[in-house]
This record gives structure tokens, C-alpha cells and sequence, in this order.
């Protein structure tokens, strides 16, 4: 034991049944030695107070848990963790969801559990606006045609004027609406609070989403998955939405009925949809989204960024550290009750 505060920062192979799921994501969310020597340099008066333990999977868990005060990493074993890990004070988890570690009841008295809040926000923005404007320009349909080796002349309108309902206007939603609200768009969010966000024209509580969608030329989705969130777009609420409107998600699958928006995207109520979230992850190869008509799978890319992802998240952990050492409270506490 040392008197420098003792950290544990867990990577993964990639694999299907972990995160990152595939070879790519490895390289941008692997914190390697090289990169955490990096953030110590950017952060030296807190550099100097505490030491990293770098490992994969599960290789040493169990015995660097022992002495470990902080813990860094996506996914890690939750039984008995009091005894496992008797000094722990917070762990750090490398993404924004956590919904794979609900419920969580597990979390032993006295630690809290941050994420990777923020990190997303701009990325996850720029990304939104240009979900929008693919499907205002109507793309997927565009690129339908190409597959087909069909021609015609699918002309649009500019977005200025026009309405997208953000739901869930955390980080990476408010981001997206923000960025929709800067080309003249009416910009309507839906949060758990309802309270208002710089650049929307409105911000609902659910029980407004009946009221809402009729008005949507586009519904973004960017919640979480929580018990609150589960199947909230489902088949009634997406009917409610007017025809021809665009969809996107970029929150998480189990938020929206997949099976509804294939039927709507086949019926050609929905003119479009852009998805970047689904379960299981890598899509399988059998899945009939990959045929459905005027929908786009993106590999859950829309808010990562490639070269900066680890570095982002280091700073966090950094500032993190620096309040843990400073007898301040954390910020980006997970709530366990809520879920995120």
C-alpha cells in the first residue's frame, strides 16, 4: 500500500458480448498506458497524488480490487462488491448509459457510480443536425434508389420552419436541438423535468407526447433506457406522429418499437428513419432492418469521437480525482434510483 490514491481502470477485448463490440471500437476506448501518461501531464498536481492500474477483462480484477479506491471501466463482476473491493470510492463508467448494470442494487454503501456524461455532446450534435438534414433531403430514399438503379428526382424543401421533437435533451439531445434551432427550426423537447433548454422553443414532460408528435416533422430520440423509457415510442405513439416524418435514435433501442417502425416505414407513413442503437449489438445479419425500405443502420458511431474519446473521459475521471482528493462532490453522479 501506498498513500497515493489507488486506481483501477479495467479495459476490454472487444467482443459481442462486451463493449467495444468490434476491433475498431478497441482502439478508440482502450486507455492505455500511453494515453493515461498523457492526462497525468495534463492534470500533474493531481497526477502526483495517485497511481493506475491497467488491466484487460478480468485478468488481475480480483486482486487489484482488494486495494483499489477507483475503478475506471465499462462493465465489471457486481456481486459482493463491499468485500471485493473493501476501499473503493467511486467508480467511473466509460459511457453515458448504464443500464447494464441496473438495478442497481449492488452499489455498496458510500460509493457512487459517475458516467461519462458530456463527453458525447458534441459529436452526438453535429450528428443529429445531419440525421435531419439526410432525411429533410430525403437520403435514405435517395440511396434506396441507388440500390435499385432507379432514378428520380426526390426534391425537398430547406428545414427552416420546420418542427423536430427531441426526446430525452440531456447532453447529446440538447446538443442535436440546439444545433437544429440555430438553421430556424421550432425545436420541442421532452424530458423527465420539462424544464427549459437554451435554444428550444419548448420543453414537455411525457405526458406531452400525444400533444407533440402530431407536430413533428422529425422525432429524434436521445434518452437513456431506464423502466421510465422502456418502449415509450411504441406503436400508438408513432401513429400519432404525422405522415411523412422522419426518425432517428440515437438513445437506445429499447427506447422505440422497432417492429412498429418497420411497419410504418413499409406502410410509407414515416418517410425515413436513421438508427444508430439496437439490441443486440452488432446488428445480426438475419435482422430485417438491414431490408427495411428508406431506414439507415449506423453502427453506433453518432456520438463517439474516434481520436478524442479517451482523452475526453481521462479529463472527467481527472476531475473527478481532483474532487475526491479536495473533499468536493463528484460530478456526473449516477442516480441508482433513475437509472442514469
Amino acid at each position: 500500500m501506498t498513500d497515493k490514491l489507488r486506481i483501477h481502470i479495467k479495459n476490454n477485448h472487444a467482443s459481442p458480448d462486451t463493449f467495444p463490440p468490434t476491433i475498431e471500437g478497441e482502439e478508440v476506448f482502450t486507455i492505455t498506458e500511453e494515453r493515461f501518461q498523457t492526462a497525468c501531464k495534463r492534470h500533474p498536481a493531481v497526477a502526483e497524488q495517485v497511481e493506475a492500474f491497467i488491466d484487460w477483462d478480468l485478468e488481475h480484477f480480483a486482486e487489484s480490487m482488494q486495494t483499489t479506491e477507483v475503478l475506471v471501466t465499462w462493465d465489471f463482476p457486481t456481486e459482493h462488491l463491499a468485500e471485493v473491493a473493501p476501499n473503493l470510492k467511486f467508480i467511473h463508467i466509460i459511457g453515458a448509459g448504464v443500464e447494464h448494470l441496473c438495478p442497481m442494487d449492488w452499489v455498496p454503501e458510500g460509493v457512487q457510480v459517475v458516467n461519462n456524461r458530456g463527453v458525447h455532446a458534441a459529436k452526438g450534435g453535429e450528428f443529429g443536425l445531419m440525421a435531419v438534414l439526410m432525411l429533410n433531403s430525403q437520403i435514405p430514399a435517395i440511396v434506396e434508389n441507388q440500390r435499385r438503379v432507379h432514378w428520380e428526382s426526390l426534391y425537398s424543401s430547406p428545414v427552416v420552419g420546420k418542427t423536430v421533437v427531441v426526446i430525452g435533451v440531456g447532453n447529446i439531445g440538447g446538443a442535436a436541438g440546439q444545433q437544429c434551432a440555430r438553421l430556424g427550426m421550432e425545436v420541442i423537447g421532452i424530458s423527465r423535468h420539462g424544464k427549459p433548454v437554451e435554444g428550444f422553443s419548448e420543453v414537455r414532460t411525457p405526458k406531452a407526447l400525444p400533444e407533440v408528435l402530431p407536430r413533428a416533422d422529425f422525432v429524434l430520440m436521445a434518452t437513456p433506457w431506464t423502466p421510465e423509457t422502456a418502449n415509450l415510442l411504441d406503436r400508438e405513439m408513432q401513429s400519432r406522429i404525422k405522415p411523412g416524418a422522419g426518425i432517428i435514435n440515437v438513445g437506445r433501442a429499447g427506447t422505440m418499437d422497432y417492429d412498429a417502425l418497420v411497419d410504418h416505414l413499409n406502410s410509407g407513413h414515416f418517410s425515413g428513419a436513421i438508427l444508430d442503437v439496437f439490441d443486440p449489438e452488432p446488428l445480426p445479419p438475419d435482422s430485417i432492418l438491414w431490408k427495411t425500405p428508406n431506414l439507415m443502420v449506423m453502427p453506433h458511431i453518432s456520438a463517439d469521437d474516434g481520436n478524442t474519446y479517451v482523452e475526453m473521459t481521462l479529463d472527467l475521471v481527472f476531475q473527478n480525482l481532483k474532487r475526491l482528493l479536495n473533499g468536493q462532490e463528484l460530478i456526473n453522479v449516477v442516480r441508482p434510483e433513475l437509472g442514469y
